[in-house]
């Protein structure tokens, strides 16, 4: 009798201890449910409000539930759960914060295109300049060389010592070797069939002087005989 009493008074503080962990395990979970809110599953894709390109890897924020946190595929898309009337905010580097609020459907489930626009920051201008301080820019702005204006640059570029030595080490392009080859040519016909002096002996000077000369041999040759 003594043992079947105990045993009832050690079973005793086990059926409290489970029904202890039932109510706490029942309030976690009322807890984690917002009261009136139905879940639906939220999808949708995420573009850009200019070009409609998806936006990739999106972060997504639940700040009606914990702060929960999603984030898009590379493709913009994202699928979770969440209650009717929740803001979802999503954010993203270069563009601008957008905050999405649940309506209430008659499915389970809510389905969105989502548009965000492009944030434009003007950063103001930044001019790097090659010297350490102050007193190295004055030394040199002293020392600056000042150039001659253009017309004396254009005259000491056409000068005549500035075009031989250009002369000497440029090479001729193709425009110039056609042009003197052209040139060399043209003297050859002119020298071979245009000008007919030097090819009748008769209206060659030199031609003439050999004649000549050639007479005088011949007379004072027979002077000797």
């Amino acid at each position: 009798m003594f043992f079947d009493s105990f045993t009832v008074d050690m079973k005793l503080p086990i059926w409290i201890l489970m029904s202890c962990l039932f109510l706490i395990f029942s309030k976690s979970l009322q807890a984690q449910e917002k009261p009136g809110d139905k879940l639906v599953q939220f999808t949708g894709i995420i573009k850009d409000d200019t070009s409609s390109y998806p936006v990739p890897y999106v972060s997504i924020t639940n700040r009606s539930y914990q702060n929960q946190f999603f984030t898009a595929n590379y493709q913009g898309f994202f699928s979770f759960v969440a209650h009717e009337g929740d803001t979802i905010q999503l954010s993203s580097v270069g563009y601008r914060t957008v905050e999405v609020v649940i309506p209430t459907t008659e499915e389970n489930r809510y389905t969105a295109v989502i548009k965000m626009t492009a944030d434009i920051i003007s950063l103001p201008a930044v001019h790097l300049l090659p010297w350490a301080s102050i007193e190295e820019f004055n030394i040199a702005f002293m020392n600056i060389k000042v150039a001659s204006d253009d017309i004396l640059i254009a005259k000491e570029n056409l000068s005549r010592e500035s075009l031989m030595a250009m002369a000497r080490e440029v090479p001729m392009d193709a425009k110039e070797l056609n042009t003197f080859t052209s040139n060399q040519n043209h003297i050859k016909l002119s020298n071979d069939h245009i000008n007919q002096r030097a090819n009748n002996p008769l209206l060659n000077p030199f031609a003439w002087a050999k004649f000549i000369n050639s007479i005088q041999k011949g007379k004072e040759s027979r002077k000797k005989y």
